[in-house]
């Protein structure tokens, strides 16, 4: 679920936005917008209005349209399957789809110029939001916090702070925020070749190369370290050579690191140029897919499923990994998929080694447009949803089939088809995934601890296993580096632009072209100096000041 795509609004559509909110808001009626019309009326409405002044789910009809600004996503219809159908009979709450057309791009632009915004808009949070903001397309959700309590509840205080805008109000609703570590990024090693070599070492990056090399000798057909879709197992790798420090740092999406009060270039990191040193290494012996950075996300899957890669390390290594742990180990018991502890450079502190990381304000966001007719019954909605009603209900479908009450912290108590009919569950979970806006990770992470920690070994799930024993415990907190990248028209955006396309040229270099240290050190050297000359100071600078602001939100 969380392979984003990113979000990007054209200035020409930003700079068209003002002259169409006169089109999405005021008298216009929701069919006169291109939306469905809201059932439940105008959001001052006395019809709506519960005892003590709040929207009361379910006594009136709710309707509103919904657009998932991604190429990829593509809205289930709501009432489709057993979750959503239970919220539509019990909660009168009816979403209509407004799809992407696979250009979001250009499906929010046609829609912000033609005046037709819908009604939920979700989206990356950042820059562009912040744009529709501006031009005063977006309803602030301050007034409604305390009539609604789950958000401000659940994410706190200090989380919503940091989803604020420049003028001080809340219009972003965070998706799968938390107040907890989370997370799969780390290395998985595929259990019956580990064993049959003698289960040796995997602690050092050293243990990792002579384990390879091993694979490579003794199974030929296999893949001794798979680095998935775009080699993004070599970022991970970065995590290896220095303590406290994730790989997001090295990646594209941030492409800075922390140095004292200030974030420095990524090509001149000690931690970075060493990873690409120990990865061309790893390329030249023909360690890792020589394919590795134009391989598809399809091919990645059909290795690890089938168990042809040895190790794999990635962001969610868990999301194939517990498909092919599954089908191995229905073929033969001694086969499977394991995790191991990051691994780390001889001499670093093995529990100061963070591959991954997480940040409290989880993946994306909802924004409520001006176009909406009652902004606060649909904020009502999504407040529900994100609380433990919701999240029991298009998690694992309504009371009565795998989950029947709830214990004294509000957690479900799951049934026995919970774990028997694990086809049943695993459809009906699947069927939602890509309705589930307002995620509410503490409350979902603690409940399926809870209820695991009751099973017998032989039946807990493979991906929360790991994730309680490693991965968990294995992700840096990057809060305070959340919203760092500028806006794509802006100055530091175009700067950004043009140093994202150096770096992703000189890792490609780095890795497979180099021939030696040297030459890895001279290309990082080059590709430092060249992006310098397109801006890069200028780029550091405004992520530095952004950085700052977070921290003092922090505080």
């Amino acid at each position: 679920m969380k392979s984003v795509r990113s979000m990007a609004v054209s200035l020409a559509a930003v700079l068209s936005l003002t002259a169409g909110i006169a089109g999405c808001s005021g008298g216009n009626s929701a069919k006169d917008n291109g939306a469905p019309a809201n059932a439940a009326g105008n959001s001052n409405s006395s019809a709506n209005a519960a005892p003590g002044g709040g929207y009361v789910l379910g006594e009136q009809p709710l309707e509103f349209s919904f657009y998932g600004h991604y190429d990829w996503y593509t809205m289930p219809n709501w009432g489709e399957d057993l979750s959503t159908q239970w919220i539509k009979d019990n909660k009168k709450v009816n979403v209509v789809p407004i799809s992407s057309g696979g250009n979001a791009k250009q499906k929010l632009s046609t829609m912000i110029v033609s005046g037709q915004l819908p009604d939920v808009i979700w989206t990356e949070r950042g820059a562009d939001v912040e744009q529709l903001r501006q031009a005063g397309a977006l309803v602030p959700f301050d007034d409604y916090l305390d009539k609604y309590p789950n958000l401000k509840k659940w994410a706190g205080e200090e989380t919503l702070n940091m989803l604020r805008s420049e003028d001080g109000k809340l219009y972003q609703f965070p998706n799968w925020y938390t107040t907890q570590p989370n997370g799969n990024t780390g290395y998985m090693v595929n259990k019956k070749i580990y064993n049959a070599l003698g289960a040796p070492s995997l602690e050092t990056t050293e243990d990792l190369y002579n384990y390879l090399l091993q694979v490579k000798q003794k199974y030929p057909d296999v893949v001794p370290l798979e680095v998935g879709q775009g080699a993004e197992g070599i970022d991970v790798l970065s995590s290896a050579f220095a303590e406290n420090r994730p790989y997001q740092y090295s990646a594209k999406s941030m492409m800075a690191v922390p140095n004292g009060s200030g974030l420095t270039s990524v090509f001149t990191d000690p931690a970075f140029r060493e990873s690409l040193v120990y990865a061309n290494k790893l390329f030249q012996d023909r360690l890792i897919s020589q394919d590795a950075f134009t391989q598809t996300r399809e091919q990645v899957e059909q290795k690890i499923i089938t168990g042809k890669a040895a190790v794999y390390a990635a962001s969610s290594p868990t999301e194939f990994g517990a498909i092919g742990n599954s089908l191995l180990e229905a073929e033969d018991p001694e086969a499977g998929y394991i995790m191991v502890w990051p691994v780390h450079k001889e001499g670093l502190d093995k529990n100061k080694i963070f591959p991954g990381s997480y940040n409290r304000l989880g993946w994306n966001v909802s924004v409520i447009t001006t176009a909406a007719k009652d902004p606060e019954a649909i904020f009502a909605f999504l407040d529900w949803f994100t609380g433990p009603e919701g999240q029991r209900i298009i998690m694992w479908g309504p009371e009565g089939k795998y989950w029947e009450g709830t214990d004294e912290e509000g957690a479900p108590l799951f049934t026995d088809a919970f774990t028997t009919d694990t086809k049943g569950r695993d459809e009906l979970m699947n069927a939602t995934v890509n309705l589930q806006w307002n995620g509410n990770t503490v409350y979902v992470d603690n409940s399926k601890m809870k209820f695991e920690s009751t099973l017998p070994e032989n039946k807990k799930s493979w991906e929360t296993k790991w994730q309680s024993e490693i991965t968990w415990k294995t992700q840096y907190d990057t809060t305070e580096f959340v919203n760092l990248a500028p806006a794509g028209d802006s100055q530091e955006g175009i700067i950004s632009q043009s140093v994202s396309e150096i770096y992703e040229k000189a890792r490609a270099q780095a890795v497979m072209n180099a021939g030696s240290e040297a030459e890895v050190l001279a290309i990082l050297d080059k590709a430092d100096k060249d992006a310098q000359a397109v801006g890069y100071a200028d780029l550091l600078a405004f992520k530095t000041r952004k950085w700052q602001e977070n921290l003092s939100k922090l505080k």
